[in-house]
């Protein structure tokens, strides 16, 4: 156990510095958007590669316990999206070729595209409508793929590769939610009632 107990209160910090980094003005849009969707009955598709992706899943998740509409990018039963829905799109980079492009027909086809990223000037920020700056490493890894990266093994010692900008963004969209049960008035048993009961 020779790093474990650096690695994680690095990170533990580095979550918890990363409050004061976060725009409260891009979160209440972010917020403000959501709570409108709902209303609306618009779809909402959450899009990531890799552990991102992960970490939108479990977005999604909560929010289909909240009672959106929403669907994650690759499943066979997600919906065709329409003018005035939603793309949620993740990549601490910005610039992973997969979420760009679904950024890039999304846009296309009307959707308001939402970038949550470090790195706002990517080409995924540029595409968005709104972005959610998520702080993460100060450094982007030279190969911007992530599949590329992955298949070269680049990584970071205490915090490899996305590790404090997918940590961060968990926390993130996990506070999101609760800001969401209060301002929807659901409460935690509204949630249990939607969650899978076939486990």
């Amino acid at each position: 156990m020779q790093v474990f107990k650096e690695s994680y209160k690095m990170i533990s910090r580095f979550v918890l510095n990363a409050l004061d980094e976060i725009s409260l003005s891009e979160l209440e849009k972010f917020v403000n958007k959501l709570v409108s969707i709902y209303y609306d009955s618009k779809k909402i598709l959450v899009i990531g590669a890799g552990r991102s992706g992960l970490i939108g899943r479990a977005f999604a998740m909560r929010l289909a316990h909240l009672g959106f509409n929403v669907y994650v990018f690759g499943e066979t039963i997600t919906p065709a999206l329409s003018a005035g829905d939603v793309l949620i799109a993740i990549s601490g980079s910005g610039r992973t070729k997969l979420v760009v492009t679904a950024a890039e027909v999304g846009k296309s086809i009307g959707a308001l595209v939402i970038g949550i990223t470090s790195y706002p000037d990517s080409p995924l920020g540029q595409l968005s409508d709104l972005i959610v700056k998520v702080p993460g490493r100060t450094k982007v890894s030279f190969e911007d793929d992530y599949n590329v990266r992955q298949l070269k093994g680049i990584y970071e010692p205490l915090a490899p590769l996305g590790t404090l900008f997918e940590i961060t963004a968990l926390v993130l969209l996990d506070s999101v939610i609760s800001e969401l049960m209060v301002r929807l008035g659901k409460t935690e048993e509204d949630l249990r009632m939607r969650h899978a009961n076939i486990e």
